[in-house]
């Protein structure tokens, strides 16, 4: 599956994707979008690059998140804000028909640089915009600043997510962009779908902020607000939903997690452990019953797990059909045999690492599944295909572009 150049044969074939992301949110679709065979170049400012390409763990000065962020894309340097910049990337949008272009600036920055969607759209008729910001293009923060950790803060993830007696904690990875990311791509699969399927012939502008998309994924809370009253609350490894779930640590000091999501799960549990009689104790017998008694049931419940290795807990619940699963860490993963059998890690050959793993294309389509035909490059080597064999620039233009600090 690796290193396979040819993405003919993948769904978004011919579909035309410039990305003018940032970071992560905006780069994630374009990733997504160029995973199942759209082409798609990656815009850079000359001076310095995506940000992106600074965030995370490096290898010899080779970053390592971006070669996943990246993977997929052809890579130019322009910078936007110049005018002679704004007129080469209209002509990259005319020369290329651009079908999607994705960008992830503070609301409002492509309206300065007079590269507006209306514009973009009369040199490419078909084309979507999706515009994804912390706080969308409209209302009173538009502009301000937004990166993941302010919305993961103002979204009410931090608010739910910790121990009772503990701050308000974030993720520790970008949740934020991600989640974003994702509604923006079926955004922009909706909007293809409309042009052609539907036969419009006309793409749309998306816009998508980080706030909503995460406030949005956190099922519940706020109907549970506006119908309860309840603002959250930390609940630790505990939910609202059901009991018992936890995360219970073990004899030889690793962890394991239980969910007990359905009454008989709960009851398989208790069997288990040697006490049936908690199916019928009064505090335990429902699952509301066990919500309002969650204290004792995983004081009962991590007692018991504390008598046990993770190995032992896992073999023997499992063998019982309790829904059980290790506190995995990422040696844990790469090592995992269901992980390895379903090929959920790929080997990719890159130009300035090697041999490296990297998670595989998702989700997984039975006759035309994506692929990841090579990993993130350096800055700006598609210069030269994409401004002179694409846009018929000759070397002297290119070089007084250089020159000029234009590419």
């Amino acid at each position: 599956m690796s290193n396979n150049t040819d993405a003919n044969d993948l769904p978004l074939s011919g579909i035309t994707v410039i990305d003018c992301g940032q970071v992560v949110a905006g780069p994630t679709i374009a990733m997504i979008l160029g995973d199942f065979g759209a082409e798609v170049i990656k815009v850079e400012n000359p001076a310095g690059g995506d940000q992106g390409r600074y965030f995370g763990r490096s290898k010899n000065g080779v970053p390592l998140t971006w070669k996943q962020l990246s993977r997929n894309k052809k890579t130019i340097t322009l910078s936007l804000s110049k005018p002679a910049g704004q007129e080469l990337f209209c002509r990259l949008i005319e020369k290329t028909q651009a079908d999607i272009l994705v960008e992830s600036f503070r609301a409002a920055t492509f309206e300065r640089w007079n590269l507006g969607y209306e514009r973009l759209r009369e040199l490419s008729p078909g084309l979507t915009m999706i515009r994804v910001s912390g706080f969308g293009q409209t209302g009173p923060y538009k502009d301000r600043p937004g990166f993941g950790t302010l919305a993961e803060a103002m979204s009410g993830y931090a608010h739910v997510t910790g121990q009772p007696d503990g701050p308000p904690t974030l993720p520790s990875f970008a949740l934020a962009d991600t989640t974003a990311a994702l509604y923006a791509t079926i955004g922009a699969l909706l909007c293809l779908y409309r042009r052609d399927a539907k036969k419009s012939g006309r793409g749309q502008s998306i816009d998508v902020s980080l706030l909503e998309s995460l406030y949005t994924m956190l099922s519940g809370h706020a109907v549970a607000y506006d119908q309860l009253g309840l603002p959250g609350k930390r609940t630790g490894s505990r939910t609202s939903g059901s009991a018992p779930r936890n995360t219970y640590r073990t004899k030889d000091d690793r962890w394991i997690a239980i969910a007990g999501s359905t009454q008989a799960l709960t009851e398989r549990l208790f069997k288990e452990m040697g006490r049936p009689e908690l199916i019928t104790d009064s505090r335990f017998r429902t699952n509301r019953d066990r919500l309002a008694n969650v204290e004792a049931l995983d004081e009962i419940v991590g007692a018991w797990v504390l008598e046990r290795t993770q190995s032992e807990c896992i073999e023997q619940l499992i063998r019982a059909e309790v829904a059980v699963a290790p506190v995995a860490d990422f040696k844990d993963l790469a090592e995992d045999p269901h992980l390895i059998a379903r090929k959920a890690l790929a080997t990719i050959e890159d130009p300035e690492l090697g041999t490296l793993r990297m998670p595989d294309v998702l989700p997984r389509l039975s006759e035309t599944p994506g692929r990841i035909r090579y990993a993130g490059l350096p800055m700006g080597v598609h210069n030269k295909e994409i401004y002179q064999e694409r846009l018929g620039l000759t070397e002297a233009e290119m070089e007084k572009l250089k020159a000029n600090g234009v590419i």
